[in-house]
Parts: structure tokens; C-alpha cells; sequence
């Protein structure tokens, strides 16, 4: 299905293709928000693969740990407001192994979290002829298996085993030769490939090269623009991107327990907090949670500055790191995208809207709807309720729904045009106030 913008109706493919400007019943409500994707090297996991990671669920089969290690700090830094984080293990690694007589045991996964498993084998007490056979995690044993000899071994989620004939009794064969490997670039641009088919609000790059950044920026601007997926990126220092689709962290926060979390890894929570911040929400002066104080500290005319470079800065409030001002890296502003389009709740609402008219014109109209007087009142019906809907809930104001929604046969036979005003609505920011004493 293809979406993107629009000069001239001319596509060749099915699809929406959405302007958005500053001039000038649904079959589903507002799309949920939630998804952030994030790229890490880890020690345990499923490489080079998606995986999604829900809020509260338990991790240590996935990951090999409690969410909350310290080898898991970014998944749990975006899972604070994150509703699910689509999680991609860029490095292989090397597996860890151990041997116990003719029996092999191998991690089921490559990186140095294999090193912590070992295999002990001891006579069933029941039945001498058998064998127990043991998977241990840290001393902890977590799987257990009986069996007469080697062919009577499953694999399960810790280790696969291979070998032939008869188990040799052992107190404990620990894996070793565990490593977690090194990352390229070039596994990024495959997380990206893979990310693609996927549906999310933001992804976080926790990486200082420019390099890379530019990568992720361009990976962005190309879905934005050309496919018609309304979503961002959130990067370290990197405010030149000039777009909507991206946000630059300036700086990190210190957490109630002392860990100092850099630009690079305040990322994972910026990047969270924003796919989890609904349509009418603002971030400004959000409380970064579990943060007492922010890494560095700028002052008043350094704060103001990184403002007008369109950086998203922390800054400290009472024992708390607040977030300045919920804004993306867009400073380009012209008579068609005006300077509302640096604001991210503005933009959660114009995304959400090209996202979900998108979605509900794939799911029930494309194909399936006659383009003529009575297909057509349908639609406006449709966008009608929606943008009602959206109204109710303070997204946009002043909605008229005689006078803001055109919807009108298109060039071609198969297509039509439609024109929206809306006016989104922002978060009360500055206060001036005027005060005469008499």
C-alpha cells in the first residue's frame, strides 16, 4: 500500500497520499500510540530480528535478565513510558559451551549472558537407569529434564544439545567462550529494513555517529515522505536534521539511584515517552521518571539557545528532570509548514490523523467503495466522525464540519480528492501577564 505526499494527481499506485499544510462514524478510533523501536548489542537474545518487548512482561527468557539489570538500562529506560518496544539484538555473538562426557550443551543464543549457564547431570533417585539432567542460570536451575541418554534431550531456552549414546554424571560443565561480538553500521541499516514492516510512533538511535545519525534521519524523511508513514526519529545532538520527523536530546539525567544517563542513552526514554504521549498530550515539563536531577546542567541563555536550535534539553525542577520543551529538530518554517510544526504534540496530532486515514482507508474502502456521490459521502462521513472525535478529546478546535472537509471526485476515475482544515491544538507554554497596582 503506498501513501507519501503529493504535487500533481499522478500516482500510479492505490494508496493516500497526504498534504499537510498549515494554510489554508470512523471505522476505528484514533490509531493507538505506544511503539518505539530500539537497536542494542546485548548479551542473550534472538539476533537480527524483531522482537517486541510489552510493558510488564518478564524478560529474563528473552534477554536473559530481569528488566531490571543494569544490561538492560534502555529497555527499561523506554519501557517507563513506552507501551511496547520493538527490540532488535544487532549483534551474532559467539555461543558459549560446555562438554559432559559424550554430551555437548550450547547456548541457544550467542553472547557473553551463555557464560552463565552450566549443565549438571545426576542420577534420577527414582529410577537409577535415568538421568537428571540440569540447565542452570546463575546457580538457578531453570529447566530440568529426565532422560535414559542423550537422544531423550530437548532443546529449551537456554541451551541446545547435541552428542550421541550415554550421559556421564557431572557436578557441573559451566558454558564458556561466550562473546558478544562487534556491530557495524551495516547492522543498522538492516534493523531499518527490518524495522520498516513494522508499525511504530519512534525509534531511538543511543549511538554518537554522525554517521549513523544521518542514516537514521534519511531512513525517517523517506517513510515520512514517500511511503506515507507519519513516524520519528529520536538522536543525540543532532539538530541539523531540520525536520519534524526528528528530535535531538541535548542532554541526560541523573537517576534516584546515581546512575548518569548521557544524551545518548536519555534517547531510549525520550524516544518511549514520545510514541506513549497520546494525540492531545504535551511533554513540556514532563517529569522524567526516576530522575532527581539532569546531566549537565546549562544555564538560562545556554537553555535558550539549545531551544532555538531546536533541541529537546532537560532541565532541573525542584528534585526532578523536567523536560524543557516537547519540540523536534524543524526551524525551515515557510507560509506551507509554519513554525507549529516544531512542536511535537502538534505533530502527534497531523501524524495521527495521516496514520489513521490511511489505515482506515485500507482496511475498508480501497477497492471496496464506489467512487461516485454516495462512496464519497461515505468517506466524508467517515473523516467527519473522526475528526469529531478528535475535537471531543482537545486534539484540534473550531472544527466546522460543513465548512473545513471538501471531498471531491479526483482525476482519475479511481481516485478523489480530499481538503481538511484543522487547527491542532497546542499545550499552554508562556504565560505573560499584566499586572497594575493601584
Amino acid at each position: 500500500m503506498a501513501g507519501g505526499t503529493w504535487t500533481l494527481q499522478n500516482k500510479v499506485r492505490p494508496g493516500v497520499y497526504v498534504n499537510v499544510e498549515s494554510s489554508g462514524g470512523t471505522l476505528g478510533a484514533a490509531g493507538s500510540r505506544g511503539v518505539t523501536a530500539l537497536a542494542l548489542s546485548l548479551p542473550w537474545g534472538a539476533a537480527k530480528v524483531i522482537t517486541p518487548i510489552v510493558a510488564g512482561e518478564d524478560t529474563l527468557t528473552r534477554l536473559g535478565y530481569d528488566l531490571t539489570a543494569p544490561e538492560l538500562l534502555l529497555v527499561r529506560e523506554a519501557l517507563k513510558r513506552a507501551r511496547t518496544v520493538l527490540l532488535y539484538k544487532l549483534n551474532e555473538g559467539t555461543k558459549a559451551t560446555a562438554a559432559a562426557g559424550a554430551l555437548t550443551a550450547t547456548a541457544k543464543h550467542g553472547g557473553l549472558r551463555g557464560n552463565a549457564l552450566t549443565v549438571v547431570v545426576q542420577t534420577n533417585l527414582d529410577d537409577t537407569t535415568k538421568f537428571d539432567v540440569k540447565t542452570l542460570l546463575d546457580g538457578a536451575v531453570v529447566d530440568t529434564q529426565v532422560v535414559a541418554n542423550i537422544a531423550g534431550l530437548v532443546a529449551n531456552d537456554w541451551v541446545v544439545w547435541s552428542g550421541t549414546g550415554a550421559l556421564t554424571a557431572s557436578a557441573g560443565a559451566p558454558l564458556v567462550g561466550g562473546a558478544n561480538g562487534t556491530v557495524t553500521n551495516a547492522d543498522h541499516t538492516a534493523f531499518l529494513a527490518a524495522l520498516e514492516l513494522f508499525d511504530f510512533q519512534t525509534v531511538a538511535l543511543p549511538a554518537t555517529d554522525n554517521a549513523l545519525k544521518a542514516v537514521y534521519a534519511a531512513f525517517i524523511r523517506r517513510l515520512r515522505e514517500a511511503e506515507g508513514k507519519k513516524v520519528q526519529a529520536v538522536l543525540e545532538n543532532y539538530p541539523t536534521a531540520d525536520s519534524e520527523g526528528v528530535i535531538s536530546v541535548r542532554n541526560g539525567v541523573v537517576l534516584s539511584n546515581g546512575t548518569v544517563l548521557t544524551a545518548v542513552q536519555a534517547t531510549a526514554w525520550v524516544a518511549g515517552a514520545t510514541a506513549g504521549a497520546e494525540m492531545n498530550e504535551s511533554l513540556t515539563y514532563a517529569a522524567y521518571d526516576d530522575a532527581v536531577d539532569v546531566a549537565p546542567r546549562f544555564t538560562n541563555s545556554q537553555i535558550e539557545a539549545a531551544l532555538n536550535a531546536g533541541e529537546f534539553i532537560f532541565t532541573p525542577s525542584g528534585n526532578r528532570a523536567v523536560v524543557e520543551q516537547d519540540i523536534n529538530t524543524f526551524l525551515s518554517y515557510s507560509p506551507t509548514k509554519n513554525k507549529s510544526f516544531h512542536k511535537n504534540r502538534v505533530i502527534r496530532v497531523l501524524d495521527g490523523i495521516s496514520n489513521d486515514m490511511k489505515r482506515i482507508f485500507e482496511a475498508s474502502y480501497i477497492g471496496k467503495v464506489s467512487n461516485n456521490t454516495d462512496g464519497r459521502a461515505l468517506f466524508r462521513k467517515e473523516i467527519v466522525v473522526y475528526l469529531t472525535a478528535l475535537q471531543e478529546i482537545d486534539a484540534i478546535q473550531n472544527f466546522d464540519s460543513q465548512a473545513d472537509i471538501t471531498v471531491l471526485p479526483g482525476i482519475d476515475s479511481d481516485a478523489i480528492y480530499v481538503e481538511v482544515n484543522i487547527q491542532p491544538v497546542d499545550s499552554v507554554e508562556k504565560v505573560y501577564m499584566k499586572v497594575q497596582v493601584r
